[in-house]
């Protein structure tokens, strides 16, 4: 039974959708005024991660995971650029979504745009006006905190005596309020600033916590069964979200809620400022793997920080790279001759088994883990196991064709969820390389080494190591 931490309730539960056999969940996604960060990434990759597994365990999934393309950045940087706003955030997302494929994620059902649903934020603004929690004040609109006598309870932040400037981290700006808590619904803006929207309560635009609630109930209802993000985010964010979408429904918001942790590098704080920032293209630029990247994002359970280093990141390159080699090495049928890499790790002949190979033992402690507050560190180890597993049976015996099948559909099922072993390459490719390989040995042989030279970059370009011994060429993929 998965079971998992609520931030709502601050307790970890038994998950029980709304409806028997589907689960509706809304994951924040970016702002995209500049590139995802890998701080982002962490967040989303769990995302895909719960996505994943949520249909592993046989739900019917309704995945919605917005874009934000209005707030104030984004706005003061298209002015400077002097661009319409669209024209600002277009290479963003474009750039956005080249990297989420690139870590292999799948793409959500649904993808907002905030800038596409106006319509449904001044709906519950002019909802939230007409039952008394909103008002207007110099033409923008407010929400109004002391209306709403739950507000806090996702956060828990106690708000009595609380003041603009305190200790709290309240959402102020340079709006008149009647209470320095309440928040922005609707910014005024002048007939000739742009960007701007007509309302029946003047033009504007949204406050930045509207958008949510308008895009998530507008596709998963007025509750749905998860909503997830970033730990920076709890507060005022989601907080503010559940004040405007209950107080204008009257109904539960969102039934769970789960909260990804901060990312550190080196143990401290990621920022500009420190000049630790890195954005996933950062790292690909510096040669490392979107796989690598994954596994590295993925390898701490979402609820513990996760402290980035080059050094695990260079471990987690080495790691997908012999869970690959391993995966074609029991394509094979166990032949260690074809694949290279494949290596026992922390093998102990007196302690590692030599009898049958069970999959099936890795797969169970694999959901097991999976369904303990998603303890992908635990599920993780339940992969490697197997794989020390096998590769002693391998070194000892080979595989028999009925466990080689076993522990291929163990892989299938672990990547389905984790994704970290990477697309399997088509068996015409390999033809293809070990084409190439004899090519270049033909030419050695013939002394043509500009034309080996060439193979030998050509198949650097594919992503294939050479690797000249005593007994012959090897390949292996990067």
């Amino acid at each position: 039974m998965l079971r998992f931490f609520n931030t709502l309730t601050r307790k970890q539960e038994e998950f029980h959708p709304l409806e028997e056999g589907k689960v509706r969940m809304y994951i924040c996604g970016p702002t995209v005024w500049n590139f995802a960060h890998i701080g982002n990434f962490r967040t989303f990759v769990f995302g895909d991660i719960l996505r994943r597994y949520l249909k592993f365990k046989g739900y019917e999934v309704t995945h919605v995971f917005n874009l934000t393309d209005i707030d104030d950045r984004i706005i003061n940087e298209a002015a400077k650029k002097g661009v319409t706003i669209d024209e600002f955030t277009a290479p963003y997302i474009t750039a956005f979504w080249e990297d989420f494929d690139a870590l292999g994620m799948e793409r959500p059902e649904v993808t907002p745009r905030a800038t596409h649903h106006i319509a449904e934020m001044i709906d519950i603004i002019q909802k939230l006006i007409d039952n008394g929690k909103a008002y207007e004040s110099d033409g923008s609109i407010y929400y109004r905190i002391a209306a709403f006598p739950e507000y806090g309870k996702l956060s828990k932040i106690k708000f009595e005596g609380n003041i603009a400037g305190g200790s709290e981290r309240i959402d102020t700006d340079k709006y008149e309020k009647e209470d320095a808590r309440d928040f922005a619904l609707w910014k005024l803006v002048s007939e000739d600033e742009e960007p701007g929207w007509d309302a029946p309560f003047g033009r504007g635009r949204p406050g930045w916590h509207i958008e949510c609630s308008a895009m998530s109930m507008k596709y998963l209802g007025e509750t749905f069964d998860i909503h997830a993000g970033g730990q920076d985010l709890q507060f005022p964010h989601h907080e503010n979200e559940i004040a405007q979408s209950e107080g204008a429904t009257g109904k539960l918001f969102a039934k769970y809620w789960i909260h990804s942790e901060f990312l550190k590098i080196d143990d401290v704080t990621m920022s500009k400022s420190k000049g630790n920032f890195f954005t996933f293209r950062d790292l690909r630029e510096q040669g490392y793997s979107a796989l690598a990247i994954r596994y590295l994002l993925l390898s701490v359970p979402t609820r513990k920080q996760l402290n980035f280093t080059f050094e695990g990141l260079q471990g987690a390159e080495s790691t997908v790279e012999r869970l690959r080699n391993f995966r074609q090495l029991v394509r094979e049928g166990g032949n260690p001759s074809r694949s290279e890499g494949v290596d026992i790790e922390g093998r102990d002949e007196d302690k590692l088994p030599t009898g049958r190979v069970s999959a099936s033992f890795a797969l169970e402690k694999f959901e097991a883990a999976m369904d303990d507050d998603f303890n992908t560190a635990a599920a993780l180890a339940a992969v490697h196991d197997m794989v020390r597993e096998v590769n002693t049976a391998v070194a000892e015996r080979g595989l028999t064709a009925e466990e080689r099948d076993a522990v291929l559909d163990a892989i299938a099922k672990f990547d389905a969820v984790l994704g970290i072993f990477g697309p399997e390459e088509s068996a015409d490719l390999d033809a293809e390389i070990e084409a190439l390989v004899e090519e270049r040995q033909a030419a050695r042989r013939d002394r043509n080494f500009a034309r080996s030279d060439e193979i030998r970059d050509l198949l650097a370009e594919k992503g294939i190591i050479l690797e000249d011994t005593k007994e012959g060429v090897r390949w292996k993929r990067k």
